[in-house]
């Protein structure tokens, strides 16, 4: 699964964690970042470790927005944190959904969708990720649960500064080097 020269990530889900969920965001204008996301971030980024986002997005699957909507966020995402020279590694999403509005996103169980790992195993693949090194950080029991079914430890973030939750995963991932 990983090979030499493995490095370590953090696998962040992205409403609730590193944005405000307002609810099938996908507009530009609703984004406020999570209070401490930026410098979680950062924080990831200085300590040698990649920052992989895995988002289900079912409001594709609904009809509520299109697959470039959430494209064109994610861009957005990146060019705001790149004004400060913090980098997101890669973004993955999901907008298979059962019982979808949308027949081509209808699927029963597809594998991307947490609490299924396939995003965080695409990613573990894409940029040879060690997931002994690594995390998972969601708001919702599914994303630590697709954590652990990719081998990835998880931490439920319920809120407060995201620096400060991720900072003690870092700060032990930096003893391990």
């Amino acid at each position: 699964m990983s090979g030499e020269g493995a490095r370590g990530a953090v696998f962040f889900d992205r409403d609730g964690v590193l944005n405000e969920d307002v609810g099938y965001l996908h507009r530009i204008e609703d984004f406020r970042w999570v209070a401490g996301a930026r410098d979680a971030l950062a924080l990831v980024q200085r300590a040698g470790l990649l920052s992989i986002v895995v988002t289900n997005q079912s409001g594709v699957a609904r009809g509520y927005y299109g697959e470039e909507d959430v494209d064109r966020l994610h861009a957005w995402m990146r060019d705001d944190l790149a004004r400060d020279g913090i980098a997101i590694t890669a973004f993955y999403s999901c907008p298979f959904l059962p019982g979808a509005a949308v027949e081509r996103y209808r699927a029963e169980d597809h594998p991307d969708r947490k609490p299924n790992p396939g995003m965080i195993l695409r990613g573990i693949a894409d940029w040879n990720v060690d997931p002994a090194k690594s995390l998972m950080i969601g708001d919702k029991p599914r994303d630590i649960e697709a954590g652990r079914r990719a081998g990835i430890p998880g931490l439920l973030f319920t809120g407060g500064d995201l620096s400060d939750a991720l900072r003690p995963f870092v700060e032990a991932s930096a003893g391990e080097r």
